[in-house]
């Protein structure tokens, strides 16, 4: 099933009217015990057609503790953002995804994860599917109570919401953006607190 649904995905051309046209980035092994869930691809990385090949990506990968062959390998990571294909430019930034997306295959793409851990919920839109956030409240405040969303049970209204059917752990982050250089100068807690906690969790699911 894993397989025939990837090509599925990949085939997608749902949105049409996209600027630069429909080409799913995503990263998907049925076996992957870490999952990233993002926003979409930027314009760089549509280019590059790999999820995450931008400089977001290498800061990503810093905060995560991986190098490029762990972070690529999809039997360990997943990499499902809500937009799968780039979404364009808006007036400030990059358009949000849009919503057809994930409501077309989210739901599908997660319950395949049948040995899924852990969720690195990056961004705002990530962080209303994954974790019910509200669109009205601000990031700084969930990403600071980042143990709050710690082995969240299958039971919870908002897991079974998102498709995930198990507990897992989720870890909610800013994105990786140099644009978020000010946000990351202003709170060192995440570094110093928040980053070395899931650098070791990751660290212990990968080398299990």
């Amino acid at each position: 099933m894993s397989q025939r649904l990837v090509d599925e995905v990949k085939a997608c051309t749902i949105c049409e009217d996209l600027p630069l046209g429909p080409k799913p980035i995503f990263q998907f092994g049925k076996n992957a015990r870490v999952l990233i869930a993002g926003q979409a691809p930027g314009q760089i990385t549509h280019g590059h057609g790999r999820p995450f090949d931008d400089a977001s990506g290498v800061r990503l990968r810093q905060w995560l503790g991986v190098d490029e062959e762990a972070f690529y390998d999809p039997q360990q990571f997943a990499i499902l953002p809500m937009g799968f294909c780039y979404p364009g430019k808006g007036k400030s930034g990059d358009l949000p995804p849009r919503p057809v997306c994930a409501q077309t295959w989210q739901h599908r793409l997660l319950k395949e994860l049948a040995d899924l851990e852990l969720v690195v919920v990056i961004g705002h839109y990530a962080l209303q599917w994954h974790l019910g956030v509200k669109k009205s409240q601000a990031i700084t405040p969930v990403v600071k109570d980042w143990r709050k969303y710690q082995k969240i049970e299958v039971k919870s209204a908002k897991n079974i919401d998102n498709g995930i059917e198990k507990a897992v752990n989720y870890f909610p982050l800013p994105h990786p953006s140099p644009r978020n250089n000010i946000w990351l100068k202003k709170n060192p807690w995440f570094e110093q607190s928040l980053l070395p906690e899931l650098q070791e969790k990751i660290a212990t699911i990968l080398n299990r």
